[in-house]
């Protein structure tokens, strides 16, 4: 059977800014290279022949980077929303561009997962189930979804962010559909997946499954979870195969020079032709194209955009230069 999925990367990213105002979140670069190639990376390697992106904000970043897929194994494909149509409305709006006749595995644009979604399309083929969610246990669910399960792993009711979660499972983001579970959610309509159409199956007694995991998972919504993202693909906490190969716990991109003496380690990544000078120091920064970085300067937790000069002797803790 084939896989084909869609991502949602339409959203606006404001709980990135100002990281987001010339960037859409999911092609902000995480480990080296835009955030959703880690994901596109994870479809491909579980046998996913081709991805259709739905695009709103910033869309006309994506296509000129990614083409038709060749480059990355698989094919890729735009749907292109005018106006946000929320994540129900997106996927409606995407599913009108797939081929084939197999399930459906849609990914949110701002989730890393080490979860299994190989075991995941197994458990929704062998249960026969209509909808089949990745779930991950949290300490503290009232940020996220809960998702009550009978101990079958059916879903039982969904409850969007509220103070007194009945549980700690949260909907993980990524979700396996029959073709017939997009063709019924109504096009050019704004419908949220999370609060209409999966409590609407729900009550219409349709087969919705949990697939719970609790591998490593992660929402990069914020800045501060964007570096611990790159910082965690660098230094080998979670693998994926879209981080170029790299030696220590850096990564040097091409054609960037380190001078001796400098120090440069902890998930910190520097961009391509960027330079970084003798007796400086730099912990679990992203540090962007054509940089230089002056002698002395000691930068920890740091943003560096394209082209930016940090002047000798800084000395910065989570800062943005450049933005």
């Amino acid at each position: 059977m084939s896989y084909s999925a869609i991502l949602l990367v339409g959203g606006f990213g404001t709980r990135l800014s100002p990281l987001t105002k010339n960037t859409p979140k999911p092609m902000l670069p995480v480990a080296g290279v835009p955030f959703i190639e880690h994901q596109i990376a994870k479809a491909r390697e579980a046998d996913i022949h081709e991805i259709v992106l739905a695009t709103s904000f910033m869309a006309e970043i994506f296509e000129p980077y990614f083409g038709d897929g060749s480059e990355h194994g698989i094919s890729i494909k735009y749907a292109v929303e005018k106006t946000a149509l929320g994540t129900g409305g997106a996927i409606s709006n995407a599913g009108q561009m797939l081929s084939g006749s197999g399930p459906v595995i849609i990914f949110n644009g701002d989730v890393l997962s080490g979860h299994d979604l190989s075991g995941q399309i197994r458990s929704h083929e062998m249960q026969g189930a209509e909808v089949t969610l990745y779930l991950t246990q949290v300490a503290d669910a009232r940020p996220y979804g809960a998702v009550e399960l009978d101990t079958a792993g059916n879903v039982l009711a969904f409850r969007e962010k509220m103070e007194n979660p009945p549980t700690n499972t949260i909907n993980a983001g990524c979700y396996i559909f029959s073709r017939k579970v997009i063709s019924e959610i109504p096009t050019g309509q704004v419908i949220s997946i999370e609060r209409e159409t999966f409590p609407d199956l729900l009550a219409q007694g349709a087969r919705v499954k949990g697939f719970v995991d609790n591998s490593y998972w992660l929402d990069i919504g914020t800045p501060q979870a964007l570096l611990k993202a790159s910082h965690d693909l660098v230094t080998g906490v979670l693998h994926s195969g879209a981080t170029p190969p790299h030696e220590d716990d850096c990564l040097i991109l091409e054609g960037a020079t380190v001078e001796v003496g400098a120090t440069v380690s902890h998930g910190t990544v520097i961009g391509e032709k960027s330079f970084v000078s003798s007796d400086s120091l730099l912990e679990n920064c992203l540090v962007g194209r054509n940089v230089k970085v002056g002698a002395g300067s000691v930068l920890r937790n740091c943003f560096v955009a394209d082209g930016y000069e940090i002047p000798a002797n800084t000395l910065a803790d989570f800062n943005f230069f450049g933005y």
